[in-house]
């Protein structure tokens, strides 16, 4: 049992009222609802238990529901290797070297890149159809989708009667599960069918059920080989069945319950031995023993149960707005015109909604689109992208307390670990493991997409979450889990990197600063970019202290250690900014959407206005220049930039700039990006890694713990002056619960799991306390608490004599708790 600091009866009672309104949302504070059914996919509302995604029209005389199954994916087991790639390496180095940067680009464009398979898509599973003739006029319509309860509902009324539609993925029972009522007794008659856009081979299982059975495509030379099978099955209380041609029609029922069972041959990357019928009937045959008609309700409670274990451990309420009781498209449409706080508080937790719903322990990590796909060639393929969209999916992960999902893309990366030694030996000769900047469900490790493909640095990115997890966590169990996976990444470095010509600097050779192409060489192949330096640092350092812990490998740490020092350190260039490669090629009228040599100021840590504060400046002059405009991923990635950037309303400026429509008053989608009706990002097209880099961006806004120091409110926006959060995951197991007026802390309330030092940074006084000691710290002292060591990183070498103004914290305030594990520690202004 937890034990608590105690403090008095009213500072209890005050905090527990302070974070009243938002432990209990209002009821459509955590609904997106709409007034029309879907006509679009990008109108149409997700749902998904990791497994399985749905997504629902809501449309009343020919309702659709797409389907997916997380592993139903183009092709079969293969890597994708260039073997020339081994033998023209010291010859596209060579021409980096002299600075013929488009033949060596154009060599291992072919040499390097794959020239066979560039990755399999993943596909649709097909639809679930329901055919209602006699309501095509209808009145009165509403659909929404609960994102307290992740159940989507439908109502309408025909004539006298009035329809209803519940649709929830159980997360409990690994089933789609349809309900659907009438207010009054016979008047449900519809046709269901199950229904694929690609060939499809039907057949009926009893007098209730229907099977569906696919194929996954050939794609580039690879066969598709992955199975799937799906069957429906129709539970009618009154009424009666009939089937006709893999359709099942329901005449006069008083109310329905559908359940849709899909499974597939994958068993995991290399085995796909599995039997997806029998799947697909182990699933049904349990749900429909928990299906009868009269424990729906507790089927679904049940759902939504286990659901709220990981929803609620996070609230967020930013004050009140007047504009619940509108529709969510419109609100989306308006919000850049108005103060909407609650549609960014629901935003934020789409984000996390959408994490919970497309993965789950066990399964496949959240793809390009996370678990949503309704195409048989979706937008690159809605695969892996390791050079930020992948990696930015699980940045709420930690930090919004969904650390259990972290594990499909730790999974992955485990898996890539092994696949990335083929890379690594065959088309480098090296030890260890690597990756490029792409992957799929089989774990493909080779170069694609043509001029993309050399960029050989995703293990490094990778390897940082395996290590940021730890920090969150401390579990030194699971580090051990994963540190040979860091060694064997420091591996292939210490084999692959080579000498600078000038300065004897080690660096990746060849690779890019990903996806940009500087205006001096017109290519995208570089060496010794900006980003590779800051990931090899993280490689390095992250590893070295893994082993100290872990006490590994002590023999190999001098080693490490040197080949720490002699990376390149980061530069200042001529325009004052942060320079993108090793030669100051930086053009201040580039505008390229990505941003990729700030990876040190988010998610990493080298970057500090405290440690480094004329890198600091370089970081904004750089974000100055590249301006805000951009889409998708690239603009929620700037949101967080400029949370650590510590200007709130900058942050907020972009987040305004996210959430406009991204449909023109025509219907067609926008090119400029923005956010779906369905509050989907638009890259466009739609792109899952921009809803979760907005919830990460908001809470870099509240609170951050990456410099020392839990840091509150570092970029609170003006359009928050008064609001509260609870459960925020800071680094070193610190949970933290807070509320502010007027910008000012008021009531904390830290949680440690783990003991040790909680050192905290304001900007205003923090109530006093006299329950438990408090101790003024200084900027210039170091954190005692191991999971706050701050980047050692070399003096930058600076290119310009201007000189910035810097960002002083000079007038913040310090203070230092030493705290135990299980207790509470509570600060309240009442």
């Amino acid at each position: 049992m937890t034990k608590t600091v105690q403090f008095s009866l009213l500072c209890l009672l005050s905090l527990f009222s302070a974070f009243a309104t938002s432990a209990v949302p209002a009821a459509t504070d955590s609904k997106l609802w709409y007034q029309q059914p879907a006509t679009l996919w990008e109108e149409a509302l997700p749902l998904g238990n990791g497994r399985l995604g749905a997504m629902v029209y809501g449309k009343p005389s020919d309702e659709i529901i797409q389907l997916n199954e997380n592993t139903f994916w183009a092709g079969g087991p293969h890597n994708n290797l260039n073997t020339a790639a081994l033998s023209s390496l010291p010859k596209i180095r060579s021409l980096i070297a002299s600075g013929d940067y488009a033949a060596s680009e154009a060599l291992a464009a072919k040499s390097i890149t794959s020239q066979g398979p560039q990755g399999m898509p993943y596909q649709s599973a097909g639809n679930l159809q329901l055919e209602f003739p006699a309501h095509t006029h209808y009145r009165n319509y509403y659909r929404d989708l609960d994102i307290a309860n992740a159940v989507a509902s439908t109502r309408y009324q025909v004539g006298e009667v009035i329809y209803s539609r519940e649709v929830f993925t159980s997360l409990v029972d690994q089933v789609l599960v349809v309900k659907l009522t009438a207010s009054k007794p016979g008047k449900l008659s519809f046709k269901a069918y199950l229904s694929h856009p690609a060939k499809a081979v039907f057949s009926k299982q009893n007098a209730n059920t229907v099977l569906m059975q696919v194929q996954s495509a050939d794609h580039e030379g690879i066969k598709g080989q992955v199975q799937l099978a799906s069957l429906l099955q129709v539970q009618n209380s009154g009424g009666s069945l009939s089937q006709k041609d893999h359709q099942i029609q329901v005449e006069n029922a008083d109310s329905v319950v559908l359940l849709v069972s899909m499974a597939t041959n994958f068993i995991n990357y290399k085995d796909i031995s599995g039997d997806a019928l029998s799947g697909a009937q182990q699933y049904l045959a349990k749900a429909q023993q928990q299906f009868q008609q009269h424990q729906y309700e507790a089927r679904k409670t049940a759902h939504s149960t286990f659901y709220k274990n990981y929803f609620d451990r996070v609230t967020l309420d930013l004050g009140k707005g007047e504009f619940t009781a509108e529709p969510t498209d419109q609100r989306i449409r308006l919000f850049a015109e108005r103060h909407d706080p609650e549609l960014a508080s629901l935003y934020f937790q789409f984000g996390r909604y959408l994490l919970i719903s497309s993965s789950q322990p066990g399964g496949q990590p959240a793809n390009l689109q996370g678990l949503w796909n309704h195409r048989q060639d979706p937008p690159w393929d809605s695969k892996y992208t390791l050079n930020i969209n992948a990696e930015m999916n699980y940045w709420p992960a930690e930090v919004t307390q969904l650390t259990e999902l972290h594990q499909p893309f730790i999974q992955m990366i485990k898996e890539l670990a092994v696949t990335g030694q083929q890379s690594a030996k065959t088309m480098y000769g090296a030890r260890g493991w690597m990756a490029h900047h792409n992957t799929d469900i089989w774990r493909i490790t080779g170069g694609v997409d043509h001029s993309w493909g050399s960029w050989p640095t995703s293990n490094a990115w990778l390897s940082q979450h395996l290590w940021q997890k730890y920090l969150y966590s401390g579990d030194k169990t699971y580090l051990a889990e994963v540190y040979p996976v860091m060694k064997a990444a420091v591996q292939f470095f210490e084999d692959f990197l080579v000498e600078s010509p000038d300065k004897q600097w080690l660096i990746v050779s060849p690779s890019m600063s990903p996806e940009n192409v500087p205006t001096a060489t017109g290519t995208k192949i570089a060496a010794g970019v900006t980003m590779d330096n800051q990931l090899l640092f993280d490689l390095f350092s992250n590893t070295i202290a893994a082993a100290t812990i872990l006490e590994e490998d002590k023999n190999l740490i001098p080693t490490w250690q040197h080949a720490l020092s002699r990376l390149p350190p980061m530069q200042i260039g001529k325009y004052h900014q942060l320079q993108e490669w090793l030669q100051d090629w930086d053009d201040p009228q580039d505008k390229h959407r990505h941003v990729s040599h700030l990876y040190g100021l988010y998610p990493s840590n080298q970057i500090s206005p405290l440690r480094s504060p004329e890198l600091f400046s370089a970081a904004k002059v750089t974000m100055e220049q590249r301006g805000d405009p951009s889409t998708g991923w690239s603009m929620n990635w700037k949101i967080n930039l400029w949370a650590r950037l510590l200007d709130g309303d900058r942050a907020f400026k972009l987040m305004r700039d996210q959430i406009k429509p991204a449909l023109n008053s025509d219907g067609k989608i926008s090119e400029s990006g923005g956010t779906y009706p369905n509050m989907f990002d638009a890259h466009p097209p739609f792109q899952i890694d921009g809803n979760f880099g907005f919830t990460s961006g908001m809470v870099e806004m509240l609170a951050q713990s990456h410099d020392g120091a839990v840091h509150l409110l570092p970029a609170l926006p003006q359009e928050w002056p008064n609001g509260a959060v609870t459960g925020l995951m800071m680094r070193g197991g610190f949970v933290l619960d807070m509320s502010w007026q007027n910008g000012q802390v008021c009531t904390l309330k830290i949680h440690s799991r783990l003991g040790g030092n909680l050192r905290l940074r304001s900007h205003s006084p923090l109530p006093k306390v006299t329950a438990f000691t408090v101790h003024k710290a200084t900027g210039n002292t170091e954190n005692p608490n191991p999971f706050y060591q701050q980047a050692q990183i070399k003096t930058p070498l600076k290119h310009t004599s201007k000189t910035l103004p810097q960002l002083s914290l000079a007038n913040s305030y310090l203070l230092d708790v030493p705290t135990e594990a299980g207790q509470d520690y509570v600060w309240s202004c009442r």
